[in-house]
């Protein structure tokens, strides 16, 4: 008679054993696994379909993680989440990543509350290396937002999930022409329909430290309309907590992207803060 090994742990590819899974969202569950080949820790994005997918729009979900898996690729920093392979279990694509030791940026502010300002800068020194060294390729992110931040127990973070982001001389990708994004963290001229080019980033970086500091974000009207709607159109909500992030917070979120802050301009003054030091004034500022 056999002993009751209990259930069996599930294996994609025929390599990578599932194990706990570290997060759920729109775009699909990540789960912690051991690469069995090369025996190792990673993290798998397992791109989930909805029921009612159609064909259509099933291409266009499998296209967007390749996009992921190319502009990923093409960024080896440390504070962009690394990506190793692409595979395909059951139909569906399969994101194999490096395994972060981290909480989300949203998990941390659902479970501890705001964040002090000084840890805020930090995160925020972090993300602009990041986005300097996806827009230095070409790559714009689009969807900067505290789920797709990953904050390791040191303080320092990591950006990921580059799903819709866009490449130069990509194609834009859609399902219907459906605008693709978080309303709360999307920049003006994205609502306004314009090519997304790097300072969207700034803006949704501006909204993410925001949230962070704040425990909201800066937009937020509970449906999306009337969320896009206000980002276009209101200022964001004052501040709280914020502090000596204020000034660096507003100029990251002006809605004229050509007088928003720039990263070279954000960086000395979240370098001060993290420091504990006080920034000099934003260019611009009274």
């Amino acid at each position: 008679m056999n002993a009751d090994t209990g259930p069996q742990t599930r294996v994609v590819a025929g390599r990578y054993a599932l194990g706990e899974v570290l997060g759920r969202g729109g775009m699909g569950t990540v789960w912690q696994a051991t690469d069995t080949v090369l025996e190792r820790q990673v993290a798998l994005k397992e791109v989930t379909f909805s029921v009612h997918v159609t064909d259509e729009e099933r291409a266009v979900l499998r296209e967007r993680t390749m996009r992921e898996a190319r502009a990923a690729a093409r960024l080896d920093h440390p504070h962009v989440a690394t990506v190793y392979d692409v595979v395909e279990e059951d139909g569906k694509p399969w994101l194999v990543m490096k395994h972060v030791d981290a909480r989300s940026l949203q998990d941390v502010i659902e479970q501890q509350g705001p964040l002090p300002p000084a840890a805020v800068a930090r995160i925020g020194l972090d993300l602009l290396d990041a986005l300097d060294a996806a827009h230095a390729i070409g790559v714009v992110h689009r969807d900067v937002k505290p789920a797709n931040v990953l904050v390791s127990p040191d303080g320092s973070a990591c950006l990921t999930d580059f799903g819709i982001a866009t490449t130069t001389g990509d194609s834009s990708l859609t399902t219907q022409g459906a605008l693709i994004g978080s309303p709360s963290y999307m920049a003006p001229e994205r609502a306004n329909g314009d090519e997304p080019r790097p300072p969207v980033d700034l803006w949704s970086l501006g909204a993410t430290l925001y949230a962070a500091v704040e425990g909201r974000p800066p937009f937020d009207r509970g449906e999306a309309m009337a969320t896009l709607m206000s980002v276009v159109s209101e200022h964001p909500a004052p501040v709280l907590r914020a502090g000596p992030l204020e000034p660096v917070l507003l100029g990251l979120l002006t809605k004229d992207p050509a007088r928003r802050l720039t990263a070279a301009d954000a960086r000395p003054q979240l370098a001060a803060i993290a420091a504990g030091r006080v920034p000099a004034p934003p260019p611009g500022a009274s």
